[in-house]
């Protein structure tokens, strides 16, 4: 592997704006249309990139399909296809800068159940970090302070679900190599979503269909700079920048769907962000 940090940061600046356009496009079409189509649709496409890649690697199909974990692979193409499915109701409820400010807690979440599913230690350092970060998330939700909406929820679990999807991975790579898990996700999740999105099915207008076109591409282009960011640096170099995604989401639900960033949300997302933040550093010492 290449170690060119300059360039891992880059890639990976450039996938966090990509992911962002992607959020936003979601929030507008699900906005229009059921949220499993819009999903369904997005999987088709990011499953027959997968093939692509997939048959393009040594030994082809037969080879990167090949896993001795069916079961494990199977689980966490679903949790990912259930979390972006939580995760776009959340843009459509509450809007990209909270959904955004409250899913930014998962490196937390990834630190907090490492132990209990990974088997990893956690130092109190790291666990003061965790504390303090969901503190933040506590100062964004403001339970008490005003009327609590359940729906302020969604995207903690959305976080959740993302965080125990990098852990299942992480654990899968022990025997799986990452084609084979990254063949898995694609295909696993445009099956479920298949099923799901069928019954709910919406006839597009044409410029929706557009929009709809692009989001697929851009999902395929994100994959692709993260996965050639992560083929140039250590992920342990180039993580951190991927909070800039939140910078980007915010900005543009702030921008072009007229949403407001309350300071409560901006003090806390900053906690969060700083915890988190600090949790990478831990883990890369460590490393």
């Amino acid at each position: 592997m290449q170690n060119n940090t300059r360039a891992g940061i880059w890639l990976m600046i450039a996938t966090a704006l990509i992911f962002a356009a992607q959020d936003g496009l979601s929030r507008y079409l699900a906005d229009q249309y059921n949220v499993y189509v819009v999903v369904m649709i997005r999987y088709w496409f990011f499953a027959a990139f997968v093939i692509a890649i997939s048959a393009s690697k040594r030994g082809g199909l037969r080879a990167v399909i090949k896993t001795t974990q069916p079961l494990l692979q199977t689980l966490r193409g679903a949790l990912l296809a259930a979390e972006i499915c939580v995760m776009v109701t959340a843009f459509t409820i509450l809007g990209l800068v909270e959904s955004h400010a409250v899913f930014a807690c998962y490196p937390l979440l990834v630190a907090a159940l490492s132990g209990p599913v990974l088997g990893e230690k956690v130092g109190w350092r790291r666990w003061t970090a965790i504390a303090i970060g969901f503190f933040g998330v506590l100062i964004i939700l403001e339970p008490g302070v005003k009327v609590f909406t359940p729906a302020a929820i969604i995207p903690l679990v959305s976080a959740f679900m993302f965080a125990l999807y990098g852990l299942l991975t992480r654990y899968a790579a022990r025997k799986d190599t990452a084609a084979t898990s990254f063949f898995w996700t694609g295909v696993t999740g445009a099956v479920i979503m298949t099923a799901v999105g069928i019954p709910n099915w919406e006839p597009m207008t044409q410029s929706d269909g557009i929009l709809m076109a692009i989001l697929c591409v851009t999902g395929a282009l994100g994959h692709f700079t993260l996965i050639k960011c992560y083929e140039v640096a250590e992920a342990s170099a180039v993580q951190p920048f991927a909070y800039l995604q939140l910078v980007f989401a915010s900005a543009i639900g702030l921008t072009l769907f007229s949403e407001v960033m309350e300071p409560n949300v901006m003090i806390g997302a900053t906690i969060v962000v700083l915890a988190g933040l600090f949790t990478l550093w831990r883990e890369r010492q460590k490393a």
